[in-house]
């Protein structure tokens, strides 16, 4: 594939989709998004249920959008419809279900080697979030139960009983919208939560005061088992425990490996190294998103981050 581009932007969520609408809003002609899965917002898609609530200030984490991708909250299915909006055209070349294999840069140019072929660009944006590739227990998961062990609420239906697993915002937020048709505990191995935010820590106390969902705080986990049919829960404090489902919330993992393959240096924290710009230490190529924050990523932080990528590429 000969042709080079102005700017190749890796990931289709909204640090990918943000970064191409500021490359066509603020000059640079050719284009390329690069998306391992059949389309956009991966994440989104796979991971929100059906008319989740989706804020442009998440939580309150109040964000002004500095460019020109005008989002504002509403729910899953009109966040897709608007980012579906600002890529249906023919301005950008896109390639989906199409994995990075590696980035390298060759003189002034990076090549970007993909399972279907390479491509050629002055310069990157990588911008895969890390949701795709959500943390697992260390012990084992039998076989005869993983169609009940998920790492999202998808396969969650009315009346069962479900333990959700974690102590971030995610987990609680899993365990509070679970809560309204189901017996559901939360299960965090801390005795507090630590990573909450003020919202939903209130209203998990709330919850657990009302009984509307259990807190099952200060134990682990050590081993999952099938019992007839139902997930069998092993707890340090000595209980066994049955549940129709589990639920493990505890996180996404930075995926270092590819970041590593695209020539990017980590600190200690296995965090990306880039300036304010989001420039790494490799002129031209940059990070977006959720993996250029170590915690507290949106949707917001992710559009203004490829909004001051593209201004620094043009030199603004």
């Amino acid at each position: 594939m000969d042709k080079l581009y102005d700017v190749a932007i890796i990931g289709g969520g909204p640090g990918g989709i943000s970064a191409v609408v500021e490359a066509k809003v603020l000059g640079l002609e050719n284009i390329l998004m690069i998306e391992k899965g059949d389309n956009h917002s991966q994440t989104i898609r796979k991971f929100y249920k059906e008319n989740k609530r989706v804020d442009k200030d998440y939580k309150g984490q109040v964000v002004k959008l500095d460019g020109n991708v005008e989002f504002s909250d509403g729910s899953k299915e009109s966040t897709l419809d608007y980012f579906d909006s600002l890529l249906d055209n023919d301005e950008i070349d896109s390639s989906f279900q199409n994995e990075v294999e590696g980035v390298e840069k060759v003189g002034d140019i990076f090549e970007i080697t993909t399972a279907n072929g390479m491509y050629k660009a002055k310069n990157v944006v990588v911008a895969i979030g890390k949701m795709g590739k959500p943390n697992k227990p260390s012990y084992k998961i039998p076989p005869s139960i993983r169609q009940l062990v998920n790492f999202n609420l998808d396969k969650c239906s009315k009346g069962e009983k479900i333990l959700v697993v974690g102590g971030g915002n995610s987990a609680a937020e899993y365990a509070i919208e679970l809560s309204d048709a189901n017996s559901v505990t939360l299960n965090y191995r801390r005795d507090r939560f630590v990573r909450l935010n003020d919202i939903n820590e209130n209203q998990l106390m709330q919850y657990n005061g009302e009984e509307k969902l259990r807190l099952r705080l200060g134990c682990d986990i050590t081993e999952l088992a099938n019992a007839s049919g139902m997930v069998k829960v092993s707890f340090t404090d000595g209980f066994d425990v049955l549940y129709d489902r589990v639920i493990y919330a505890i996180g996404g993992t930075t995926p270092v490996d590819f970041l590593k393959k695209c020539g990017i240096n980590l600190d200690e924290k296995s965090t990306p190294i880039f300036d304010e710009h989001f420039q790494t230490d490799v002129k031209g190529l940059y990070v977006s998103g959720d993996i250029a924050v170590e915690r507290g990523g949106s949707i917001a932080i992710a559009l203004n981050h490829s909004y001051k990528i593209i201004e620094h590429i043009l030199g603004k």
